[in-house]
Formats: C-alpha cells, sequence, structure tokens
C-alpha cells in the first residue's frame, strides 16, 4: 500500500518519552548534547543478565501518570499514554480538535507487551484451572491494549488502529495515518509508536537474533506525530513538516538492497524530486547486516552526506517498532535548530528483518 496525496497532509507537533527523558525537551537537549543513553542494567529487577540497555530514566507508570487506572497497566501501554499525553499538554494544543470524534489515533508496535502475553499464558499454565488467571491482567494481553488506553486516557473517539510491523511499524502507521486523512475519516491522527523494556523481550530478541548482532542493546520508548491537513492547525500548531509520500515493499535475503532502493527511488518519485536533492537521508539501524545494507543503499542513492546531518536512532538503543516515528521526531528537532534545513527533503526509511521495508519523504517547512 502507498500514499501520496496532491495536497499533502503536514506534521504539525511531536513529542516523545525516550531514553533521553520523559518529554520532547528531553529528547531536544540528548541531541544537542550528544551524549549516550546506555546504562547498566539492574540484573535482579529485570531477571537478565548483567548488561546495558537504553531504558526511560525514572519511569515508572505509577509515578509518572498517577494511581488512578494504572494498578494494571503495563509498561508499553504507560510509554505509550504518556507520549500521547505530553503531545497534548503543549504550549498551542487545541484539544476540541485533537481529541474527539473527528480524532483518530493509530500506534504501531511489534506485538503490543511481549511482557504482558507471556506472564498472562503463563498464569494460565501454572494454575489450578486454565482459567485461574487475573481478569485485570487479560487486557495486557491483547495487541491494541495501548491504542486503547490511549483513546480513553485522552478522549480520543474516532478510528483507532493498532499496527503491528516490528522496526516497520512506525511509518506504516503514517501510511496509515495519511490515508485516514486523505479519505475523510477523521481531520486529525494522532500517530504514535511504542516499544518496552523487559525479560521477554530481551530473551525473544536474544534467542531470534542468533549470532547476527548478539550485543546490540535494546532500547525503549514512545513518540507520537500530530498529523493534519494542511492548514486545520490551530493558532498554536503550525506546519513542521509536509508529508510527500510513502512506499513500502517486501523483501528479505539478497534481494533486500534492490527492493529498498527501489523503494526509496519510488517514493522520491511520487514525491517529485530528485535523490540530489534530498538534505537528510535516516535509516531504521537495525542490528547486523540488515542496518548495514540499509544504511549503504541510502547513501548510494542520496549521498553519504545526507546520512550525517541527522543523529542515528540507534543512539537511544534497539528502539524497534518506535523506529520510525522516532526518526521523524530527530529529525524535527534537528531542523529546528538548523536554519538551511527549511523547505529541504528528508528520507526516512526503515527496514525489518521479517521483510517489511519503508520510505517516507518529507519537506521540512521554514519556522
Amino acid at each position: 500500500m502507498t500514499t501520496d496525496v496532491r495536497t499533502p497532509p503536514v506534521i504539525s507537533a511531536w513529542s516523545a518519552v525516550s531514553p533521553y527523558g520523559l518529554d520532547a525537551e528531553a529528547l531536544r537537549e540528548g541531541l544537542r548534547s550528544g551524549r549516550s543513553t546506555a546504562a547498566p542494567l539492574d540484573a535482579g529487577r529485570w531477571r537478565v543478565p548483567a548488561g546495558h540497555a537504553h531504558l526511560v530514566p525514572g519511569f515508572e507508570t505509577r509515578e509518572v501518570l498517577g494511581k488512578k487506572g494504572t494498578r494494571s497497566m503495563d509498561r508499553v501501554t504507560g510509554l505509550a499514554v504518556s507520549a500521547v499525553g505530553g503531545l497534548l499538554d503543549q504550549p498551542g494544543a487545541a484539544r476540541e480538535t485533537e481529541t474527539g470524534e473527528r480524532a483518530a489515533l493509530v500506534l504501531g508496535t511489534t506485538t503490543g507487551s511481549a511482557a504482558s502475553m507471556m506472564d498472562f499464558t503463563r498464569s494460565s499454565l501454572e494454575g489450578e484451572r486454565p482459567y485461574d488467571v487475573d481478569p485485570a491482567v487479560m487486557p495486557n494481553a491483547v495487541m491494541n491494549c495501548a491504542a486503547g488506553q490511549c483513546a480513553i486516557w485522552y478522549g480520543i473517539r474516532g478510528p483507532n488502529t493498532t499496527l503491528a510491523g516490528g522496526r516497520a511499524a512506525g511509518l506504516l502507521a503514517v501510511n496509515y495515518a495519511t490515508r485516514l486523512l486523505a479519505t475523510g475519516r477523521t481531520d486529525t491522527v494522532l500517530c504514535a509508536a511504542a516499544e518496552e523494556f523487559s525479560a521477554a523481550r530481551y530473551w525473544l530478541e536474544r534467542h531470534s537474533r542468533g549470532a547476527e548482532a548478539p550485543e546490540f542493546a535494546l532500547g525503549e520508548g514512545a513518540a507520537v506525530l500530530l498529523i493534519q491537513p494542511a492548514g486545520a492547525g490551530g493558532p498554536g500548531r503550525r506546519p513542521l513538516a509536509e508529508i510527500l509520500a510513502v512506499r513500502t515493499r517486501v523483501a528479505d535475503g539478497p534481494r533486500v538492497r534492490t527492493v529498498l532502493e527501489a523503494c526509496v527511488r519510488s517514493a522520491l518519485e511520487a514525491a517529485g524530486a530528485r535523490p540530489e536533492e534530498v538534505w537528510a537521508a535516516s535509516p531504521g539501524d537495525a542490528p547486523g547486516r540488515l542496518g548495514a545494507v540499509e544504511r549503504d543503499t541510502l547513501a548510494a542513492v542520496c549521498g553519504p552526506a545526507a546520512l550525517e546531518r541527522v543523529p542515528a536512532v540507534g543512539r537511544l538503543g534497539d528502539v524497534s517498532a518506535a523506529s520510525g516515528v522516532f526518526q521523524i521526531a530527530m529529525l524535527l528537532a534537528t531542523a529546528e535548530a538548523t536554519p538551511e534545513a527549511a523547505g529541504r527533503l528528508a528520507v526516512v526509511t526503515s527496514a525489518d528483518r521479517d521483510g517489511s521495508l519503508a520510505c517516507a519523504v518529507l519537506r521540512l517547512v521554514a519556522s
């Protein structure tokens, strides 16, 4: 599925809960400083071997969101709810149009919370009877729990969609968001992606990667974009970037390089742009060979200099499904502090080890 529209929708705000901190300003400051977000793991708490990970500092769901309604909330849901709340609480936010019946929420994920799914299944197997489970925990085991909770917390009553696409989920969510707007299903989309750190995710990644980048540290966080039709933002919102085109492909193994290049060139063609016009290019930094192929392909199409203008999303560790939206947030944060970025083109790509490839072309808007 692809998206490109004659009047491009715009990103008019963003927020994030990242390994740099609990809000957008923390991400901006972290990118400016260039400091590492890796920290030693508490092996006892997380039930994993000693090592490093990129955790959101100080994030405990009940401390950040309060005790009401969070007793059984899992970590990925807490991260998503926090990020969406950070966007809606920004100065200039227009709650009357950014929530309600004409506002949609699209959330990219890998599987929801692997920890919640595995814990719930384990309780069914270990109890005296299969149905001896905690009913309050059951909603967490459903993939769309985080998106549903975001809608409940903030009164977002339009379309509510969860997309499970692994590392490509963020850009797939952007694609879906633009289609919702193009077909008139909604007036505003909160487009988010989230990934949690947990023992379950740690062991799943460790065993599924095999010898492919076994030491690549996991990260976590959530990021959200406010996507609207051009000119629809309230007085406190201004366009930050136009979404000119999104293209997707499927390929694995030795075909990835060729198919990803075709995906990028197709997106640029749909945007009416040439590769040499690309100011910045942001790859998804997949661990191992896949990430190297993606980076090499972007350098070949857009030029090596384009890859140096935006910090790599790998600074946050392997944030998997949250990568694409974090890449866009980091691009926008960089452009805010770079006057020459105004009016320039940017390419954002994702490559998932299960074969999903995606590319988005954005035009950065003058401050």
